[in-house]
């Protein structure tokens, strides 16, 4: 990437190909009442609209997670009857060309009769999402508490904002009946499930490749609904159709994050123990259910008991229509809100006892695993009082400074990570060198050195002896997807088995071309050498015939955890904010590239501190975007980030080979609560909520 020689999706142009462009309503909420096609424009090729899909595409399917009730509401390829936010696809424009192409669309005409839209959650009874669980004598527990305590508390609807937007290509071969869609993804596994479902033909049919691709952060897990409309058009045209997303479509269509609030009760003896927590959880899911819409709100409902002894649990979780685009996994997808939830009201906890916030933590913090929280998780490990106190050493606490009030806070959190299987095959090819294929997929990670570093370590060879192969499911073996901090838990797991049974077939074929005992032979840099020093190359070893193996790994869930502190100042005549410190310190179990592991650290960090400084998808009162820019929603610059001190407590993971758990949203999880605990610390007990705009922090002070 750093040489130019990557290739991401638009960088694609394969001979004949066409380009798609859409048609996007300009209402909130609105009744499509005619579309009508333009004729001979220059270059253009075809036109779609949702007549032209019925009984040859289906909707995208959803995902409903355990114990959840969702409304039958998929997100429709294109708007049929009705649109419901501003930004939806109402017909889709093939030409020779994008230039061509858009300038098509702006010749179709769409007849909408404009419809009350709902842009405020708390005004909206149609329910898309319901779920509730209890676990211990919640009844009992806030009966017999000293002293009720928590708030409400809120997290903005965020953007993901990839550097590289999402985009598609598709081609349909007749000749083998194979359609074949590069898309920018997280990986190749849900995209080609999801392409199978709209298009109702077995996967056999299908091929899907990611080439590199420029972030994702979430935003490209499942099938875009605008990619399985290239599909369509492939097949229509017989020739390549790409689609690649231009920012002002990023922002309107591609799925949000976040937008969840919550009604957060503890129930606390006298001593400051906790006994019970009731959280009533309330999400702005926008106006459909994508595939993965209702994971994030369900993953923050079964996180609410945190890293706390807690004995009893009662969390319900109501996802609402709205007349925006819908929500869907952001970094962390669930697991920042309940942190954020839980630790805000741990603090409120605190000053209601009049007791030191981190000392509430210590009473409380679980100490002895494997634990079972109320809510049904097993904690796999942990040491969460060593991160704890590693956070307060990497963070010196504020003093006040005349002009600026001074705040420092703390949060903990606890994350799931893993779950499911992922597979990988090793081979050894004829030039010595070891290839793995592996179903998992990189989009910004540092896949390709992670995953030879373990297969490196347990071949004592050198890593640059390995060859990584990902992104195509021709090619790779299935898995699962890369998402929630599992790539390496479940697919170095796989690696790590594969790497070991390709090396006992190695030791194996050695020792009889070396007609030596197995247990004589060695493996090292320069080949596998027998108890008397004859050694056998790598590369005679694959001549000698083919060794290959292959290796399915399946994971339960694993559990990581950390504890983030921050020190912030806020301008009392202005209401500025600045964070002068964070100190980051994560439990991951075992850590295979400390590098790699520091940049998920601070990368996430400084995704959490947008969240908290002025990030937040926005719209008025008829559901329009407001911040549909980068005029208009702030990303934060170096100049905004502070000193970060990032550290790691490895407790490994008894779940895995590797001892592994999740890295990749330690930083997006405990930010946001660290920093809202100090500014309400700098504000005297005063709870507000993100992004702390100045006015919003000036109208705190002087309220």
């Amino acid at each position: 990437m750093l040489t130019g020689r990557s290739r991401f999706l638009d960088d694609l142009h394969p001979p004949g190909l066409a380009h798609l462009a859409f048609v996007r309503s300009p209402y909130a909420h609105a009744r499509v009442v005619s579309v009508s096609v333009p004729q001979g424009a220059p270059g253009l090729l075809a036109v779609l609209t949702a007549r032209d899909l019925e009984g040859r595409a289906r909707p995208l399917p959803i995902q409903v997670p355990e114990g959840a009730d969702a409304a039958d509401e998929p997100h429709p390829l294109l708007a049929a009857g009705d649109v419901r936010y501003a930004g939806q696809a109402v017909a889709a424009v093939v030409a020779e060309s994008r230039a061509l192409a858009e300038d098509a669309a702006e010749l179709v005409e769409v007849e909408y009769e404009e419809l009350d839209p709902i842009a405020d959650p708390a005004a909206s009874d149609l329910e898309l999402l319901r779920w509730q669980r209890s676990g211990g004598d919640v009844d009992g527990a806030f009966a017999s508490a000293d002293m009720v305590a928590g708030g409400r508390y809120a997290l903005p609807r965020l953007v993901a904002a990839p550097m590289e937007t999402r985009g598609a290509l598709a081609y349909h071969d007749p000749a083998r009946d194979l359609l074949t869609l590069w898309c920018s993804s997280q990986d190749t596994h849900r995209p080609l499930r999801n392409l199978s479902h709209v298009l109702d033909v077995p996967a056999e049919r299908l091929r899907v490749i990611v080439p590199d691709v420029g972030g994702a952060f979430g935003s490209k897990g499942p099938l875009a609904p605008e990619a399985a409309v290239a599909a369509v058009a492939a097949m229509d045209l017989g020739r390549p159709v790409k689609w690649a997303e231009d920012r002002y479509e990023n922002f309107v269509a591609s799925y949000q994050g976040r937008g969840m609030e919550a009604d957060v009760e503890l129930a606390l003896d006298g001593d400051g123990r906790m006994l019970a927590v009731r959280a009533r959880i309330r999400a702005d899911l926008g106006a459909y259910l994508l595939p993965a819409t209702a994971i994030p709100p369900h993953t923050a409902g079964m996180l609410m008991a945190g890293c706390y002894t807690l004995q009893a649990a009662e969390v319900s979780v109501t996802g609402v229509r709205t007349n925006k685009v819908p929500t869907g996994p952001y970094r962390g997808a669930g697991r920042p809100e309940a942190a954020y939830f839980l630790e805000c009201a741990v603090d409120d906890a605190a000053r209601a006892l009049s007791l030191d916030p981190v000392e509430l933590r210590r009473r409380n913090l679980i100490a002895e695993f494997p634990h079972r929280s109320p809510l049904g998780f097993t904690y796999d490990s942990g040491d969460y009082g060593r991160c704890l106190d590693l956070a307060l050493e990497l963070v010196e606490p504020g003093r006040a400074a005349g002009e600026h009030l001074i705040g420092t806070g703390v949060a903990m959190y606890v994350e799931r990570a893993g779950g499911s299987f992922e597979a990988a095959r090793a081979a050894l090819a004829a030039d010595g060198r070891l290839v793995i294929h592996s179903s998992t997929s990189p989009h910004g990670q540092g896949h390709d050195t992670t995953l030879a570093q373990i297969a490196a370590e347990r071949l004592h060879v050198d890593p640059a002896a390995i060859v990584l192969e990902f992104g195509d499911s021709a090619l790779v073996p299935g898995g699962t997807g890369t998402f929630g901090s599992r790539s390496v838990t479940v697919g170095g797991s796989a690696v790590a088995r594969a790497v070991d049974e390709l090396r006992e077939q190695c030791l194996r074929a050695a020792a009889r071309l070396l007609d030596a005992p197995q247990n004589e032979i060695s493996w090292g840099e320069d080949g596998l050498t027998a108890g008397d020093g004859r050694t056998l190359r790598l590369s005679d070893l694959a001549a000698a015939g083919a060794l290959e193996a292959v290796a399915r790994f399946e994971s339960e869930l694993v559990f990581g955890s950390g504890a983030y502190a921050a020190v912030v100042e806020i301008e009392r005549a202005t209401g500025r904010l600045t964070v002068r410190r964070l100190a980051a310190v994560d439990d991951a179990g075992t850590i295979v590239n400390p590098l790699l592991a520091e940049g998920q650290v601070l990368g996430g960090a400084v995704q959490g501190l947008g969240e908290c400084l002025s990030e937040e998808a926005t719209y008025d009162e008829q559901a329009q975007p407001t911040s549909a820019s980068f005029a208009d929603y702030s990303l934060p610059t170096a100049a905004e980030v502070p000193p970060i001190a990032a550290a790691f407590v490895e407790s490994p993971s008894p779940l895995n080979p590797l001892g592994a758990k999740g890295i990749g949203e330690g930083g997006t999880i405990g930010t946001p609560a660290a920093v809202s605990n100090a500014v309400a610390d700098a504000l005297g007990g005063r709870h507000v909520d993100p992004p702390f705009t100045e006015d919003k922090l000036w109208r705190a002070i002087h309220e």
